[in-house]
Formats: structure tokens, C-alpha cells, sequence
């Protein structure tokens, strides 16, 4: 007998109470995830995520007392553990760009339709990224504009699958459609990303997705180079 699936936790964490009230509502209704708190500035996040450790939290950027990159670095930390999923309405490659590198595990808009947010906050609990395509272009803006010295050179080469992996994964992919692309197992495409996080020194699929970036291993116009 197959075991049941994991319900998902989710702490929400913004300064407006009827869009936490809303989000909260719709959450509520699908199968397999509960809210289990809500807090309205960076400091109360941090103490709600450290205390009951959610599986994901959904945080605003601009939240009062302290903002959300500093409450998702600080999480990220303490509790590693739990995935960050920024959903703000700041689009632009800065907001962007710091986020991730603070260890935000995704970026989302708030002008997302509500099942459109639901589909992606399924998709990042089950695949542990969700960085849309045009949110991703802006990241490359900002890690580019930065230029080099974001972080240490990977201590060995990808090969040519790892980096079609790599391509794929930063164009949003899932391990299914991966697996489907390259005409493998869904278990080979996570044994490929187990030695593709060893090699760039991460611990997750977004971060293996920045450095890669920022590395010129992959790009959004033209995928593995």
C-alpha cells in the first residue's frame, strides 16, 4: 500500500491582513496543504518559522520592522529545512536578484490569478523551485550587472548531460519533463542532480540554478552554451 501523501505546512507572511486573509482562504481548499500561521512583519516570521518550522513560507519583501530578505536570510540559517517563496509585487532585477542570493528558494508575483498561485505553490513544494521563465530573464539581468565573484568556481565541470539538466531546470522544468526530454528515469534525473548540487557546492535546485547562471553554464535564450 502506498504510504499518504505529506501535507504540505505554510506560514504566510505579510503586512496586509486581507491579502494574508485571502491567501490563507484559498490555501484552505486544496487538499495536502495547511496554513499553520500567519505573521505581518520580518520578525515575527522569523520567530513563527524558527518555532513552528513550516515546509514553506510564503513571504512578502516589504514587510515592516525587518524586510523579507533579511527574515529569509535569517530563516534560511536557522531553519534550512524550510523553502522560502517570495510573492511580492516588486518585479524588478534587484528585488529579484537579492532575494535569491539571500536564499529565497522562488520568486512569484502577486498579480498571479489565484489558481495559477496554487498550481505553483504545488509544483515548488513537489520540484523545490519556481522561478517563472520571465522572472528568471531578470534574474540573469541582475546576476550579470553584478558580473563575477558571486561565488567560488565549482571544484569540477559539469559534463554535457549535467548541463542539459542544468538547461532545463532553469527553463522551469520538472524532473518528469526532464526525465522526458533526455529520455531517461525520473531516478536518473535526481541521481543527476545529486552530483550537479555536489559539484557547484548547493543544496538545492535554485541555488544550483543561480550558480549556474552566474557561471555562464546556462542562459535562458539559448539553454546550455
Amino acid at each position: 500500500m502506498a504510504s499518504p501523501k505529506k501535507t504540505v505546512t505554510v506560514l504566510i507572511a505579510d503586512d496586509q491582513t486581507l491579502f494574508r486573509e485571502g491567501i490563507k482562504d484559498l490555501l484552505e481548499d486544496e487538499k495536502g496543504i495547511t496554513v499553520v500561521g500567519e505573521a505581518s512583519n520580518g520578525p515575527e516570521a522569523v520567530a513563527m518559522a524558527k518555532k513552528i518550522k513550516p515546509d514553506v513560507i510564503l513571504m512578502d519583501i516589504k514587510l515592516p520592522q525587518m524586510d523579507g530578505v533579511s527574515a529569509t536570510r535569517i530563516i534560511r540559517k536557522d531553519c534550512p529545512s524550510t523553502n522560502v517563496l517570495i510573492l511580492s509585487s516588486y518585479e524588478d532585477e534587484a528585488h529579484i536578484t537579492e532575494a535569491i542570493q539571500a536564499g529565497a528558494n522562488g520568486y512569484l508575483s502577486k498579480m498571479l490569478p489565484a489558481s495559477e498561485l496554487v498550481h505553483a505553490l504545488k509544483t515548488f513544494t513537489a520540484e523545490g523551485v519556481m522561478i517563472p521563465q520571465p522572472i528568471m530573464g531578470k534574474l540573469i539581468q541582475g546576476l550579470r550587472q553584478m558580473g563575477p565573484g558571486g561565488y567560488d568556481s565549482a571544484p569540477d565541470s559539469l559534463t554535457a548531460t549535467e548541463i542539459k539538466v542544468m538547461a532545463l531546470l532553469g527553463k522551469g522544468k520538472s524532473n518528469k519533463e526532464i526525465a522526458a526530454e533526455l529520455g531517461c528515469s525520473v531516478k536518473t534525473v535526481k541521481n543527476h542532480l545529486n552530483s550537479i548540487f555536489q559539484k557547484l557546492g548547493v543544496n538545492n535546485r535554485t541555488e544550483a540554478v543561480v550558480k549556474a547562471i552566474e557561471k555562464g553554464l546556462i542562459s535562458p535564450e539559448d539553454g546550455a552554451r
